[in-house]
């Protein structure tokens, strides 16, 4: 296989399980060297262990990214493990199913913190070592709820869309240092996240998963392989003209599909 992102010194945040376990795998076996981190230890430890099987030089480490030092932290910690930093991948997300009227401030504060709080000093943390490399790519892990509105997860659909705001501000900021900033926005995906939503808010969980796969235009949701490839491209020199951009990668579900009931 052809290695398109040999010596990429890369961060994934949210790397312990799903979406973000299946990012990191792809990095890797593209030749990135990477730094993961998760709140979750034993989840981050066996994504580290599956790495390392692949050949794939990691330094992970619990973070908890509500607190600032400990990104400060971790972002200083993996700059000196891999010798720089070229890509940002802010994965790390919480997606609670609720009505927004029930929804406590504790619970409002987590959601503001994790998904838009976060990218935003990650993204500020990396910029002194992409500047000093001449290039970049931060990736924001967006998703079709900020595009279209949902019930229940409309808090997290306000995050997502404030992610694609950033990107596009940040990379007006960023362009003439040669870093670039996008957004990906996936539809449904066959992830940790979805059957954790799907067992909280389902009172059938198999006749929702079918309904996910029924909305979707070509009749099924994607799978974690498929959204980890956009994300190895837009690390990649091959993407060099994209910048400030939201790559929707959801099957069509923005333009047809509705959330299941």
């Amino acid at each position: 296989m052809m290695k398109r992102l040999l010596n990429k010194k890369t961060i994934v945040t949210g790397a312990g399980e799903g979406i973000g376990r299946g990012i990191a795998k792809a990095m890797g076996l593209h030749g990135a060297k990477l730094a993961i981190c998760d709140i979750n230890g034993k989840a981050l430890e066996e994504t580290a262990l599956q790495l390392k099987s692949l050949g794939t030089e990691v330094f992970s480490k619990i973070v908890d990214i509500r607190n600032e030092q400990e990104i400060v932290d971790f972002v200083r910690e993996s700059s000196a493990y891999m010798g720089g930093i070229n890509v940002l991948i802010n994965n790390a997300a919480v997606m609670p199913g609720s009505s927004l009227e029930t929804l406590s401030s504790k619970t409002i504060d987590e959601v503001l913190s994790v998904n838009l709080r976060a990218p935003i000093l990650f993204s500020r943390e990396v910029l002194p070592y992409m500047k000093k490399g001449e290039s970049g790519s931060i990736i924001h892990m967006s998703s079709v709820t900020g595009h279209n509105g949902f019930p229940d997860v409309a808090i997290y659909g306000a995050t997502k869309g404030g992610l694609m705001s950033l990107a596009r501000g940040h990379a007006m900021e960023l362009a003439k240092y040669n870093i670039r900033v996008n957004t990906v926005s996936p539809g449904t995906v066959d992830s940790t996240m979805l059957h954790r939503f799907i067992q909280q808010n389902a009172t059938n969980p198999e006749q929702a998963l079918n309904e996910f796969n029924r909305i979707h235009p070509r009749g099924k949701i994607a799978s974690i392989e498929e959204v980890a490839n956009v994300f190895v491209f837009l690390a990649s020199d091959e993407s060099m003209n994209i910048t400030a951009t939201d790559i929707r990668c959801d099957g069509g579900y923005c333009v047809q599909g509705t959330q299941p009931k």
